[in-house]
């Protein structure tokens, strides 16, 4: 039973195809294989910082001057993370978020925002707290670590794409996403100078590159196609039929065929028909 546990969880991050399910597995393998190397090293008697360790290695710097050295960080930054709860809201966020994105728009897109949401909030953090000279002071041993750009760039990107999607919160009840969005902003706006600005900065960098992929898709450009693969050409000859799901009514080829016409030629191009469908197959 264990062995087919196992089994089914190796397959749902690695082989489904689910990017919301790749990057949480991810996050919770390296947040693990962390932990449990502190762990075995203080059970030998010996003392291993992996927080310094990961400030020193992994963590993205504020200061300039070592960003050229550990370039690399601006992507192994938002794998990592400082404590249990840290992880555990962003794997919530983007399990939430990520589930309703990927009814709506194709796994090249969600890989896009994710990753691209990460590395233009860090830059956008390390760009901030250099600029205002309130922080110059601690730029020297200050670093970024966290998912939250990526996960914050979802959660716009989801919010600006389906604005009125509701989703059912304990003792709130029904609640639009726009304004769970909204809220996460704000709070990010006026935390700042709580003591996390770099942390505060790097959200609000994701949500911006969030909330500009899907305008930009919307209007026809779809960024992500730096991730299409060029389908090979192969004759096929004899095959039966592919027979179609249907989603409340709704096939799998019309949910295609508008996905298609979302990345080509933007949301709001949709007919109330069309969209209704969406919404529709959303549901299911």
């Amino acid at each position: 039973m264990n062995n087919n546990f196992f089994k089914d969880l190796i397959y749902k991050v690695f082989r489904s195809g689910n990017p919301p399910f790749f990057y949480i597995g991810l996050n919770t393998i390296v947040f693990l294989l962390v932990a449990i190397t502190a762990v075995i090293f203080y059970l030998g008697g010996r003392v291993l910082s992996t927080e310094i360790l990961i400030q020193d290695f992994v963590a993205l710097p504020v200061a300039l001057s070592e960003l050229p050295a550990r370039f690399y960080t601006v992507v192994t930054y938002m794998f990592f993370h400082a404590g249990i709860f840290h992880i555990f809201f962003n794997m919530l966020g983007l399990y939430w978020f990520g589930s309703i994105f990927m009814n709506f728009l194709k796994s090249r897109q969600f890989h896009f925002v994710y990753l691209a949401g990460g590395i233009f909030g860090g830059l956008f953090a390390v760009a901030a707290l250099n600029v205002f000279p309130v922080f110059s002071a601690s730029l020297s041993n200050a670093t970024i670590i966290g998912a939250s750009a990526a996960v914050m760039a979802i959660i716009t990107a989801t919010a600006t794409l389906v604005p009125n999607y509701t989703i059912m919160l304990l003792l709130i009840g029904e609640v639009k996403i726009k304004w769970i969005a909204i809220a996460y902003f704000a709070l990010d706006f006026i935390t700042i100078g709580s003591g996390n600005e770099g942390g505060n900065f790097s959200h609000i960098g994701g949500a911006i590159l969030g909330f500009v992929f899907i305008k930009s898709l919307q209007n026809g450009n779809d960024w992500s196609k730096i991730f299409e693969r060029k389908p090979k050409m192969r004759v096929v000859k004899n095959e039966k039929p592919i027979k179609k799901e249907s989603f409340k009514g709704v096939s799998q080829q019309e949910i295609d065929a508008i996905l298609d016409k979302i990345s080509t030629s933007g949301y709001d191009t949709l007919t109330a028909t069309e969209k209704e469908k969406l919404f529709k197959a959303s549901k299911d």
